[in-house]
């Protein structure tokens, strides 16, 4: 008899673990799928390996990673069931998530997915009616197991057919975790994440900054955004110019380093020599410019922005000479801070 595989839906957060484990302890085979985009477990990427080994080693799990970030992005310009508080569209990303996992089925020789939801945990994502909705629109009525929650809602396809063994699954409810953690802990899991919100589209400020690109209100459009224009977002000082441009200015030296990584073709550098301070990236600039003049205007307010938040001398901003790089040409010039007063306005 050919072996019981599942894939599960893995956030890395406690539910999905025990909902995972929960499935493997009845002898199937688990593949735990790990999405990322820029809005949460993006940095994961970098070293996808020591994550993997991590999780097997916490929490005896075998994860895959996947990257969705491009078709995210898309998703992003009209989630048909519209956003949270801030601009988090929590049921149009599990509905999008379900979907990808539903297509790996067959790749994997799965038969039904599973994800670490718990009735009436989460007031808009997990309402009865709102899983309800998330079924029927990632398609995944019948193939989807909610393991913490099952005895909850109506038996699944696997169930039926005797995949799985509903007497072993759970009836989680509510918001409490103490019924989490003492599974946990028969699990031998001790090490494991607490409760936060991940995603930084629930963030009040940087899903501000987010949404203005899917509003109109920014220089880059959701027509043209990339993984790079939303890591930058999420770092440094933000600025919106007098004259159309975007600038990232960093904060300390990991961030001066992060725009440094994050620079494209077409971005001007900015950076003072002299003393300690930030570096800046007016993005796009070769292509959110129509009128040269006006793009000089705001590398001049950028090179302002550069020695008002460089070292202070005396506890004052002082002039100094700022750097200015744009494509293979290089140049520098003295310039004065700027007042608070001047660019508090072009703050977001």
């Amino acid at each position: 008899m050919s072996r019981v595989r599942a894939i599960s839906l893995f956030s890395g957060g406690l539910d999905s673990i025990l909902a995972t484990r929960l499935v493997m302890e009845q002898g199937i085979e688990v593949t735990a799928v790990k999405f990322v985009t820029p809005f949460f477990g993006y940095d994961i990427l970098r070293d996808v390996e020591t994550y993997r080994q991590e999780t097997r080693r916490k929490y005896g799990i075998d994860v895959t990673v996947v990257d969705i970030s491009d078709d995210y992005l898309q998703m992003l310009r009209n989630p048909p069931h519209g956003f949270g508080k801030y601009f988090n569209p929590c049921i149009d990303c599990k509905i999008f998530m379900l979907g990808r996992a539903r297509a790996m089925l067959e790749e994997y020789r799965a038969s039904f997915l599973i994800t670490g939801e718990v009735l009436g945990q989460r007031p808009m994502s997990q309402r009865r009616d709102t899983l309800n909705v998330i079924e029927r629109d990632s398609a995944t009525r019948s193939l989807l197991l909610r393991p913490l929650s099952a005895k909850l809602m109506k038996e699944t396809e696997a169930e039926l057919k005797g995949l799985i063994d509903r007497e072993q699954l759970l009836d989680f409810s509510g918001r409490g975790r103490s019924r989490q953690i003492a599974l946990a802990r028969e699990f031998g899991i001790t090490d494991f994440p607490t409760p936060a919100g991940g995603c930084i589209l629930a963030d009040p400020i940087l899903s501000e900054r987010i949404s203005r690109v899917y509003s109109g209100t920014f220089p880059v459009t959701h027509e043209n955004i990339n993984v790079a224009d939303i890591q930058l977002m999420l770092i440094g000082r933000q600025f919106l110019l007098p004259q159309g441009g975007w600038l990232i200015l960093g904060r300390d030296e990991k961030e001066n380093q992060r725009i440094g990584e994050l620079q494209e073709e077409g971005d001007v550098r900015l950076f003072i020599e002299e003393r300690p301070g930030p570096v800046a990236l007016l993005r796009r600039s070769a292509e959110l410019y129509s009128d040269e003049r006006a793009r000089h205007r705001d590398i001049d307010a950028a090179m302002g922005l550069i020695v008002r938040y460089a070292k202070k001398t005396e506890g004052k901003p002082v002039g100094g000479r700022v750097i200015v790089v744009a494509g293979q040409i290089r140049r520098d010039a003295y310039r004065e801070p700027l007042e608070d007063d001047v660019y508090q306005a072009w703050l977001i």
